[in-house]
C-alpha cells in the first residue's frame, strides 16, 4: 500500500528530476523518489 507524503526541493533538484522524468526511464516524480530512496536504504 502507497502512502501520500508531501517533501520541499530546491528549485534544481526538482529540475534534476523533472529531466530524469522527461529521458523515459521514470514514470514520474514518485517513481524517481522512490528508487532513490531505495538506493539510499540499500547503502546504508
Amino acid at each position: 500500500m502507497k502512502h501520500k507524503t508531501s517533501v520541499a526541493l530546491d528549485v534544481e533538484t526538482l529540475y534534476q528530476i523533472r529531466k530524469l522524468v522527461a529521458t523515459g526511464r521514470f514514470r514520474n516524480r514518485s517513481h524517481v523518489m522512490e528508487f532513490a530512496v531505495k538506493k539510499l536504504t540499500e547503502a546504508v
